[in-house]
């Protein structure tokens, strides 16, 4: 798993549209944060997504882009998108998981998959990553707030 302070990877992903979306192309202007979802059907993971929707006015306020990485293929993260009414951007892998190149696989057994949030600043460094097994455990809610008001005290000095 990605730790804070480290340079965020170069994340390379699709949207449900089929277009290229790269994180780098955030940097300078504006702040990321992606949940990696264990899969469209969890029900925990889509309880933290629509505590993410229940959100997004302060994230939008503090200048984070809220994206949300499902493991699926882009035609089930878009029937899931707009079942949903999910205002985020969905993203999938391109090459691979998107899980895999954050550290988000375990292997217990075979592959287990992991799900948890990556905050990047505008500068392209990690300010909070967290990853968990279970995915009640993925969502870090008071980690992400205080990860973010320390981006904002410093943004403001």
């Amino acid at each position: 798993m990605l730790t804070s302070g480290s340079p965020a990877p170069e994340l390379e992903l699709e949207d449900t549209a089929g277009q290229a979306w790269r994180l780098s192309d955030l940097r300078g202007a504006h702040s990321a944060l992606l949940y990696f979802m264990r899969s469209t059907s969890c029900p925990i993971c889509n309880r933290h997504v629509r505590d993410l929707v229940a959100q997004r006015d302060r994230f939008a306020a503090d200048d984070v882009r809220v994206l949300i990485v499902v493991p699926e293929a882009r035609d089930v993260g878009l029937a899931w998108k707009t079942d949903r009414g999910i205002p985020f951007p969905v993203l999938v892998g391109s090459a691979g998981t998107a899980h895999e190149s954050v550290g988000l696989t375990r292997r217990v057994f075979g592959s287990m998959q992991q799900s948890g949030t990556v905050l990047v600043d505008p500068d392209g460094i990690i300010r909070h990553a967290h990853g968990a097994t279970l995915p009640v455990n993925s969502y870090d809610k008071k980690g992400i707030i205080a990860a973010i008001d320390v981006m904002r005290s410093r943004a403001s000095h």
